[in-house]
């Protein structure tokens, strides 16, 4: 191919790849499977004849998602052998991404690879049910009906407490401190009656592998960690917004990552979600 084909190819491509990087994300909830995606995409947009396409964008959209529901296969029987609870890799941000959070994406792998992809395409990325249509091969009524069905069944999951991205930060640099010092009665005092706690080692760390839900529960966990993280240690890198959460990132005293985001609702942390797999915070070093 000539040098200023390419180049041609690139000046298009590129501006796209943080919206089909967006795409690809919330699709499969892994990064590096993300990243993969939008490069083999490039690979077929640079092959292709750019000649007969009209909208790249539209072109390129349709090419990820459906390489995605390709992937979302084997995904799917990768996550039947996971060991533990899975969580989405994690998206750490300066600012909230308003779109979706983690809740959401947990809510969408309850979803089929079709209802997931019509879904986010139309009512998160805004693309009308023709194009959904032409992506997903099925009627555009067929897509509507897709997207319905899964509106229903993550509905519960929508962001219902927005947070204030300053106090979202306090809390979180404040849920570090009291967790870390052992002050319960601070801690205590951040928690919703219907806490609950979710962590994903992968099988690679050590973390609890089922939920732990209610306050009592996950209080006497944080006691038991917090023993652990006074004689053991644990730093705190940074206060930052983890898949649309207020949370922050530490190092841990094995000298691995890890990311913890809060669910606030009405000023209480909700919900904990804590990654510990290090496979899944490779991005993040």
């Amino acid at each position: 191919m000539k040098k200023e084909t390419m180049q041609d190819a690139e000046a298009i491509f590129d501006p796209l790849r943080p919206v089909l990087m967006r795409v690809c994300y919330r699709m499969l909830g892994s990064v590096a499977d993300a990243e993969d995606i939008v490069q083999e995409a490039f690979i077929r947009w640079v092959a292709a004849d750019r000649s007969e396409v009209v909208a790249p964008e539209a072109f390129l959209r349709r090419t990820v998602t459906r390489l995605c529901l390709d992937q979302l296969k084997s995904a799917r029987q990768r996550r039947e052998v996971y060991v533990g609870a899975w969580l989405p890799e994690p998206l750490v941000e300066e600012q909230v991404e308003e779109d979706i959070t983690l809740p959401l994406m947990l809510a969408l792998e309850r979803l089929s690879p079709l209802e997931r992809a019509a879904f986010l395409l139309h009512d998160v990325f805004g693309v009308e049910f023709d194009e959904v249509a032409e992506t997903l091969q099925r009627s555009s009524e067929a897509c509507r009906k897709l997207a319905s069905r899964a509106r229903v069944r993550v509905r519960e999951s929508r962001t219902r407490f927005p947070v204030d991205k300053q106090q979202g930060i306090r809390l979180a640099e404040a849920f570090f401190a009291a967790s870390r010092s052992g002050d319960m009665k601070a801690l205590g005092e951040m928690l919703a009656e219907d806490v609950s706690l979710h962590a994903d080692g992968g099988g690679k760390r050590p973390a609890v592998r089922e939920p732990v839900l209610g306050y009592d529960a996950v209080m006497k966990l944080q006691g038991h960690l917090a023993m652990l993280f006074q004689k053991k240690g644990s730093t705190f890198v940074r206060a930052c917004f983890i898949n649309g959460l207020p949370g922050f990132v530490s190092l841990e005293s094995d000298g691995e990552l890890q990311t913890t985001a809060l669910e606030i609702e009405n000023g209480k942390v909700a919900g904990i979600y804590v990654v510990r797999n290090p496979d899944k915070l490779r991005h993040l070093h």
